[in-house]
């Protein structure tokens, strides 16, 4: 029985010494006419040693450019109980899975402790230049041996490299065989078109996926078990805290909009609304959205539509009185390190110039990002307002008060911003505020948020 012969190339296993009924007992192994080889997706590699192996045919393989490699903590972690169980159950998935932890459970801390046991090259893929830059210190501190980087300006690869997701999607193909396990940080970015191709090219047999939701607005959340491995455990908010988070209060404010503002309220979503109905879009499904946008490219009415659309949200979420009641809470809590919380800039920077509060936007310089962090994590300041570039990918200092003014009505956005103040010290409850227009979608949004186990005990929830 001849042997298989099997090398990587761009992202794909190429196979000599086949047959068309070996191919048909192997894991997505094809026949490419235009090249003449047999091909497979990198992805698939470790299945098809199993299968080749299973069927008593010996192989030669050259696709594997990765070794074991010893690795030792350079200081020692105690594991929590969540993190000794999910490494636990990671590792009778046969190391390829997914977890799903909260913010401020410790899942970098859980990927040190998976690498160090898989004892094989390691690429962990993130977000962001500023997660890239977290996980190097950590492992740095941890393993005490060079960490490469793949993005922001650096092309360092090593056996311990951290790339972002876009970098890797660039290199991928070059480099993908090469680590023995791969980590995706965030992983519910995964599913992303572009991004599925990190997951598919790597031949990494050893795979993990951290997020602190894996609930997408698409519903692609199995793409994820797909490309790394089954949802193999989850920790949830409201059982960890009073224990590994802090414990926590969410409050429902509700306020009143001017006079004013609600005529021109309703008037733009009688506009937005009456267009949905002729168009007959009902939001049933995340793809009805796409459809309205499309829709509201093709006429004038259309794009009134999208325009009312915009209005009525801005104005819900810009109400007046939510700036009262802003000043109420951050009066309430004197001393204490508070996140501000809205969907827009434009919001964000109007909280700034009203009560003379930093801003981190999106368009913040980085040496300026520094200095607001570092300011507020020393207590210098201690109050922050912030659009969507604190949800993931940044390292917040310890706060106690989050404050949301706006946002979506995605499990993610609340699980993400209800984590930034969960992290625990002695004596401490943390709370978290949602402010609301009365009488508007908000409403609606806040509820959906509600159905989410993260506002279920063991906390006292209260609304106002």
């Amino acid at each position: 029985m001849a042997s298989i012969g099997i090398a990587y190339d761009g992202g794909t296993l190429l196979l000599s010494g086949m047959t068309d009924a070996l191919a048909a007992q192997l894991p997505q192994v094809t026949w490419d006419q235009r090249t003449k080889q047999w091909r497979a997706p990198g992805r698939v590699y470790k299945h098809l040693l199993l299968a080749l192996r299973s069927l008593g045919h010996s192989f030669d393989d050259q696709a594997r450019d990765y070794e074991v490699v010893p690795l030792r903590l350079a200081e020692p972690i105690q594991p929590r109980e969540h993190q000794t169980k999910a490494l636990l159950a990671w590792t009778k998935a046969g190391k390829a899975g997914s977890i799903q932890l909260p913010t401020g459970a410790g899942k970098t801390i859980l990927a040190v402790l998976a690498i160090v046991a898989t004892e094989r090259s390691a690429l962990i893929v993130v977000p962001t230049i500023d997660l890239m830059q977290q996980w190097e210190n950590v492992l740095t501190r941890y393993l005490q041996q060079p960490i490469g980087l793949l993005g922001g300006g650096s092309h360092d690869i090593r056996q311990i490299t951290v790339s972002t997701y876009d970098s890797a999607v660039l290199h991928i193909e070059r480099i993908g065989q090469k680590f023995g396990l791969i980590i995706f940080d965030e992983c519910h970015h995964l599913p992303a078109p572009q991004y599925q191709t990190i997951a598919m090219a790597a031949i990494a047999p050893f795979r993990l996926g951290l997020s602190a939701t894996m609930e997408r607005t698409d519903g692609k959340e199995q793409v994820i078990y797909d490309l790394v491995g089954p949802l193999v455990y989850e920790g949830h908010i409201h059982q960890m805290a009073d224990s590994v988070l802090s414990p926590y209060d969410v409050v429902s404010i509700q306020v009143l909009m001017t006079p004013e503002e609600m005529a021109a309220y309703q008037e733009a979503r009688g506009l937005y609304t009456a267009f949905l109905k002729r168009s007959g879009i009902r939001f049933n499904s995340g793809a009805d959205w796409m459809q309205f946008v499309r829709a509201s490219t093709r006429t004038a009415d259309g794009r009134l539509a999208m325009r009312a659309y915009r209005d009525q949200k801005r104005l819900a979420q810009a109400a007046h009185a939510k700036l009262q009641a802003t000043w109420e809470i951050i009066a309430k809590h004197p001393g204490e390190r508070i996140l501000i919380f809205t969907d827009d800039n434009a919001l964000a920077y109007r909280i700034g110039r009203e009560f003379f509060v930093p801003v981190l936007t999106h368009q913040t310089k980085i040496k300026e990002r520094k200095l607001f962090l570092d300011s507020f994590r020393s207590g210098a300041i201690s109050v922050l307002a912030t659009s969507k570039v604190l949800n993931e990918g940044v390292d917040v200092p310890e706060a106690s008060v989050g404050l949301v003014l706006s946002g979506s009505g995605t499990v993610r956005e609340h699980v993400q911003r209800l984590g930034r103040i969960l992290r625990a010290r002695p004596g401490k409850r943390a709370v978290l505020y949602e402010v609301i227009a009365q009488g508007t979608n908000e409403y609606f949004v806040n509820q959906r948020r509600r159905q989410h186990d993260a506002y279920q005990g063991p906390s006292e929830l209260s609304q106002s």
